[in-house]
């Protein structure tokens, strides 16, 4: 790709790694860039932040394109991940430890089933303390870090598929697809929860985004390195 088609627009398919924030994505992306082409500075930005725990699909738009970045935020959204069902953590993740146990001999693969199609339509969900929505101008994993009590309202989203892919207790693997605004560690506690225990997200990876799919997409790292070592490009 030439300087031109980076400035008119693009829409980079990433596989953002595991550990690594989507702002970190986004910069090694606009980096390369500017790199290549010795440009002071490029508009760039993505389509909807994952987790820093969570791999895979990440749109990076660049140029003209990032006008369009609202529209592929409301595409609907396909995950593959695991719960761990018996014990819950504040995040509803790994970020934090565990703190609480419950029982799990009354869970039956059954029981799973018929739980997991109960969480189809749409429903209400509560998002996670730990996230970076905003209440009175602050950050909810900020109240959260500090032990501050917190309301969080629930609100409306929709699933559209939940299927359990293997069950191997305490571990369950999933794929959903959903809407906007779906949190997939507040399914996966809220999971916990209809199955009368406790669950949280130990595995997470978006593989896709309206069409598009991870299976197309690249390490950010290989991006760079490969934009960097292409001279063909003017």
């Amino acid at each position: 790709m030439t300087k031109d088609d980076f400035l008119e627009g693009q829409v980079l398919l990433i596989d953002k790694p595991l550990g690594w924030t989507s702002f970190q994505a986004v910069n090694k992306i606009k980096w390369a860039i500017r790199k290549k082409f010795s440009l002071k500075k490029i508009k760039i930005g993505h389509a909807g932040t994952l987790d820093p725990l969570a791999t895979g699909l990440l749109l990076i738009c660049t140029g003209k394109f990032t006008k369009g970045i609202e529209r592929l935020q409301g595409e609907e959204k396909e995950y593959t991940g695991t719960i761990t069902l018996g014990t819950t953590t504040p995040s509803y993740d790994l970020e934090t430890p565990v703190d609480a146990t419950y029982p799990i001999n009354h869970i039956t693969t059954a029981l799973i089933q018929a739980t997991a199609l109960s969480f189809i339509g749409e429903i209400e969900q509560r998002p996670p303390v730990y996230s970076a929505l905003k209440k009175d101008g602050k950050r909810l994993y900020e109240y959260a870090r500090k032990g501050q009590e917190v309301t969080i309202k629930k609100r409306k989203i929709t699933i559209t598929a939940f299927d359990i892919t293997q069950i191997a207790i305490p571990e369950i693997k999933f794929r959903v697809s959903c809407s906007k605004g779906t949190y997939i560690r507040s399914l996966a506690h809220d999971f916990g929860i209809a199955l009368q225990s406790g669950g949280h997200l130990s595995a997470l990876r978006r593989t896709k985004i309206g069409d598009y799919n991870v299976n197309k997409a690249m390490d950010p790292n290989v991006f760079a390195e490969n934009l960097l070592q292409n001279t063909n490009n003017p």
